[in-house]
Order: structure tokens, then sequence, then C-alpha cells
């Protein structure tokens, strides 16, 4: 199956084959950008809970150099609550409400643009089957033209079938970073629960 081949179908497809193109450059940036995020939160995570974990190693002015050179870190934002409070006067319960209501805050931040991988993945298949549409009328005009009824009804078969498979792969591969990412996800939201905890059971790291 060549280019010039390919090209020619996305010309016949009524700009359903380049529409989906444009879907699958924003799929892909998508998934690159929210992986590349999620994976630094994750490794930062990692690095606050080890911090936190060496309790007699680690002081406030080591949290506070940690916190401003990963201040954009979501789960960062968690010891800058702890950092600026008064720890002194607040009880467990006050503390442990004011990090809950951080971890709201910024979980929207993990997920801010996968509402959109989330509607290409529903929204290929659908242009591909709007595709096949277009192709079988192709295909049905060419019955009409006895001398070249079996060129064009090939040729609108073969760009139904190609914007069928297209919107398939499209909404597979979409699927597999979505679910993977949506792991992550968990996964980081789980790690922002633990640090909170970690942050009320090491309160005097903060004072």
């Amino acid at each position: 199956m060549s280019i010039e081949f390919l090209l020619r179908l996305a010309n016949e497809s009524g700009g359903v084959i380049y529409l989906m193109f444009v879907l699958l450059f924003i799929a892909i940036f998508i998934i690159i950008e929210r992986l590349k995020f999620l994976a630094d939160m994750k490794k930062v995570g990692l690095q606050l809970i080890t911090l936190c974990q060496n309790s007699k190693s680690v002081n406030k002015e080591s949290l506070q150099a940690f916190q401003e050179s990963h201040a954009e870190i979501p789960s960062v934002r968690l010891v800058n609550v702890a950092l600026r409070e008064n720890i002194e006067g607040l009880t467990r319960e006050d503390l442990d409400g004011k990090l809950e209501e951080e971890i709201m805050h910024q979980v929207p931040r993990l997920d801010q643009t996968v509402w959109m991988l989330d509607t290409i993945i529903t929204l290929a298949p659908l242009l591909g089957l709007f595709g096949t549409i277009i192709g079988m009328f192709n295909a049905m005009f060419g019955l009409t033209d006895i001398q070249n009824s079996a060129a064009q009804i090939s040729s609108g078969i073969s760009e139904a079938l190609v914007s069928t498979a297209f919107g398939l792969i499209i909404a597979m591969l979409g699927l597999s970073f979505f679910n993977n990412i949506n792991t992550q996800i968990r996964f980081l939201v789980h790690q922002m629960e633990t640090l909170k905890v970690m942050i009320v059971n090491r309160r005097h790291l903060f004072e």
C-alpha cells in the first residue's frame, strides 16, 4: 500500500482521514506529555518519601530546599502546606484536613488533558465508520459507469476498509495508553495520601 494510494484515499474520503490524522497526532501529543509529567511526579514523590523516612538526617531546612527545587510538582505542594502553616498551633486533625484539601486541589492537575484522549478513543471509530459510509457511497456511484465500475467499486471498498481500520487503530492505541495513564494517576493519588500520613506523623520535622 503506497503513500500515493493512501493520499488518494484521503482526498476521496471527504476529509475524514485527514481529520483522523489530526486526532492521531493530538492523541500522541497528550500521551507523551502526560506520561512524562506523571513519570516526573512519581520520581519526585519517591524521593520525597525517602527523604521523610530518613527522619534522623532530615530537617526543616532540607525540606524547604527540596520544596523550592520542585515547587511545581503536585505532591511537593503538601510539603509547602506543612511549611507555611503554623504546625505548632494545629491539631493533628486540622493538619490532616489542610493536607487533604491540598490533595483535592492538586488531583485535577494529574488528568487535566486525559479527557481529550478519552474523547479521541470514542470519536476515532465513529469517524472510521463515517469514512466507511462515504467509501461505500463512492463504490455505489461506480455502478452507473459500466466501463470503470470495477475499478471504482474496488477503490470505494478500499477507502471504506482503510477508514475503518485507521479508526480502530487510533482507538486501540489510545485505549492502551489511556488505561496506563489512569493506573499511574491512581498510584500518584495513593502516593500523595501516603505523604499526607507521613507529614502528619512527622510533624516535628516542619516545626
